[in-house]
């Protein structure tokens, strides 16, 4: 045990990160070291405060919609529409290839965008970031991109990074995380990004802020996780990590393909780990859920679960052993009605 440590992370953590994952495009001080990127997404909240409005997308991962009205940023919940007074959703769906077009939307203060997406499994590519990027420069908005499922992109046109855009550096803020890189949910270590370059209004840098609450509220990562995170970044732990997905990836492939085979229309599963399907006109996802639980005795996600605009999806999940989807896809097949 070596006592207490830094609370931004170990300094040879946060310079690995940098080199191994970002190839030197950030430095080592805009590295913040923490217990995952979940914790950081409500930091980043504490560190905006209540006055601000935040933009998500619909459907999205309910931490982003959930920690802003903790912070007290939005009004009542809208019954008919299941949406929260100030906050903008972003349609992300089918018709829009699951990309919004924030431009034509009110603007926001704090954009909150995920790619590779839970949980619709699509992956942002490079021109459409680049196209994020600038009009959150345009528009005074800070990005705060969660890229904790960037190791599943196989897609060379896709980013693994918010800072593989030009400009970035100036809007946008990154989380990420060890849990899908390496399998450390319980074990819990991830990180956040905050450039020098990046600055609020007034001139300030915002990583000052960020450096504050972590400070305060926070007391650093288990050292003996820290060390497991620098075991990962090593060539021998790199090489298990690209197993390690190669195998949730194949997993993906195998959901998908089963659904397409029953008759769906199919999205994500392939620099994702996620498989979203989109259900008949007028299916109800709970209702989905329900039956396929009872009839297959499988478990899925109803889309409705991460917000209105997840209605009339399912979100299946590749995090599981290769026997178990196996037997999901096998059962789904012969209950649904597949050949």
């Amino acid at each position: 045990y070596s006592g207490y440590g830094a609370e931004q992370g170990m300094a040879p953590l946060r310079e690995k990160i940098a080199s191994v994952l970002y190839n030197d495009l950030i430095s080592p001080d805009e590295v913040f070291v923490s217990d995952g990127a979940k914790c950081d997404i409500m930091r980043v909240q504490q560190m905006f405060g209540p006055k601000v409005t935040s933009a998500v997308q619909d459907p999205s991962y309910p931490v982003y919609v959930d920690t802003s009205v903790m912070m007290g940023q939005t009004g009542l919940i809208n019954e008919e529409t299941s949406q929260y007074d100030n906050i903008v959703y972003m349609p992300c769906n089918a018709e829009n290839d699951f990309f919004p077009d924030y431009a034509s939307l009110p603007r926001a203060d704090v954009v909150y965008f995920c790619s590779p997406n839970n949980p619709t499994g699509a992956a942002a590519t490079k021109e459409q970031l680049t196209e994020l990027v600038q009009i959150c420069k345009e528009r005074g908005s800070i990005l705060v991109f969660d890229a904790a499922y960037a190791p599943f992109i196989r897609d060379p046109n896709i980013p693994k990074s918010i800072f593989e855009i030009e400009g970035a550096k100036e809007v946008a803020i990154e989380c990420n995380s060890f849990s899908k890189y390496a399998g450390f949910t319980g074990v819990r270590l991830g990180w956040t990004v905050v450039p020098s370059d990046l600055k609020f209004s007034d001139g300030t840098p915002v990583r000052q802020d960020f450096n504050r609450v972590m400070t305060t509220a926070f007391n650093g990562a288990s050292n003996i996780v820290q060390g497991g995170g620098l075991a990962c970044l090593d060539p021998e732990g790199q090489q298990e990590i690209t197993e390690l997905i190669d195998y949730y990836l194949e997993n993906a492939t195998m959901l998908k393909e089963a659904m397409l085979s029953i008759g769906f229309e199919v999205f994500g599963g392939d620099n994702a780990p996620y498989v979203f399907v989109k259900l008949p006109e007028g299916k109800s996802s709970w209702d989905m859920f329900s039956e396929i639980l009872e009839s297959a005795q499988v478990v899925t996600i109803p889309g409705a679960g991460f917000g209105p605009g997840g209605e009339g999806y399912l979100r299946l999940s590749a995090f599981a052993p290769r026997d178990s989807v196996v037997e999901a896809c096998e059962r789904l097949k012969k209950v649904m009605g597949s050949d």
